[in-house]
């Protein structure tokens, strides 16, 4: 047998792959803690590649098409920074101040009812001035505790500057040659796996890019959205709340929960009645009705879409596994292994597949 064919056997070895996922898989386990910045950079280069790809089509050079996108991508941040930026802060800043009044109204009227429906009426137990004289000693030796461990962890926050700036330095590299890795990685294959293979890597492409894409455009589409509605309904610190609601939104219903139960809060604390709070209600309501029949159809599409469970699943899941970094990369691993589950449904099973095609 000659070198070459020698090659392709163990290329080709079912078990050679499942050794070099597991291998990679502990690795990357290991690693977890470093590889947020790379990971990060890779979404970015993603992202960011079909763009760069049109202005190599309009005959620029791959470097400057790079630079070009970073200059675009860094002067719409720097828009949104200088607009955006100042106004939430100031809510949330107000919103922070507020928080005292809002624990004392909670301990005023909702405190009391609960008391009456537990039968604990009267009892010097229950209220937040009997909660900070019974606990409020814990949470200061606590607060002492955090705070000289923030104190010996500068080497974390050097970690995370360091960070911030690699990823930029990283996308670019990475986008530079985005085309050429690619390549690379596909003359890795065996030839005679390389059809199939190919099939998957359109399939998973099709799905991944369409997902992040279009579930970027939901969040900013949502965030608009409550924003704008709770403004017109005059609720303090309506940017704040729908910009927190449009960004959590990633994760189903989250948005809507954290949403609603911050403006509903605000809108009983302002005094607004039931007239606030039904207004409140109707906002998210539309919203979510929105969100289903218009944006996530359009922006990311029913058939490429996960359903929920999946991505609750994905993210308490990588996020339980690998941190921060398990939660970055858990939606978009989530969406090739669709692909690829399909894939093996429809190989393994034609009849059971060709029989839900039909029906769907």
């Amino acid at each position: 047998m000659s070198e070459q064919d020698g090659k392709t056997s163990i290329a080709d070895n079912g078990t050679f792959w499942l050794a070099t996922f597991a291998i990679a898989g502990g690795l990357l386990y290991v690693l977890a803690p470093i590889l947020t910045p790379f990971v990060a950079a890779a979404l970015l280069a993603y992202v960011g590649d079909p763009l760069v790809d049109l202005l190599e089509r309009i005959h620029l050079p791959r470097t400057l098409s790079v630079v070009t996108v970073f200059l675009i991508t860094f002067l719409v941040l720097a828009l949104l920074v200088l607009l955006v930026l100042p106004l939430l802060r100031a809510q949330v800043d107000a919103l922070i101040g507020q928080l005292p009044d809002y624990a004392v109204w909670v301990e005023q009227n909702v405190l009391p009812r609960v008391s009456d429906l537990t039968g604990a009426a009267g009892s010097e137990d229950v209220g937040l001035s009997a909660f900070l004289a019974n606990y409020g000693s814990i949470a200061g030796d606590w607060g002492t505790r955090v705070m000289a461990s923030v104190s010996r962890s500068g080497s974390s926050l050097l970690a995370g500057i360091l960070t911030l700036f690699l990823v930029p330095v990283l996308t670019f590299y990475l986008l530079r040659d985005w085309d050429r890795l690619v390549a690379t990685v596909g003359l890795m294959i065996p030839r005679r796996r390389r059809l199939v293979v190919f099939r998957l890597a359109r399939d998973s492409d099709l799905v991944l890019g369409g997902f992040l894409r279009g579930q970027v455009l939901v969040m900013l589409g949502l965030a608009t959205i409550y924003s704008g509605g709770l403004a017109l309904l005059g609720l303090d610190f309506a940017i704040a709340i729908g910009v927190v609601a449009g960004l959590v939104s990633f994760v189903p219903y989250l948005g809507f929960i954290v949403g609603i139960g911050l403006a509903g809060l605000a809108a009983m604390v302002e005094g607004g009645g039931i007239t606030l709070l039904a207004g409140v209600v109707a906002v998210f309501a539309v919203g979510q009705m929105i969100e289903g029949t218009v944006l996530t159809p359009r922006l990311v599409g029913s058939r490429i879409g996960l359903h929920p469970v999946v991505v609750i699943f994905a993210v308490l899941a990588g996020g339980q596994l690998f941190g921060f970094f398990g939660i970055l990369l858990a939606l978009p691993v989530a969406a090739v292994l669709s692909v690829l589950a399909r894939f093996a449904f429809s190989h393994y099973f034609p009849d059971e597949h060709a029989d839900l095609s039909e029906r769907g």
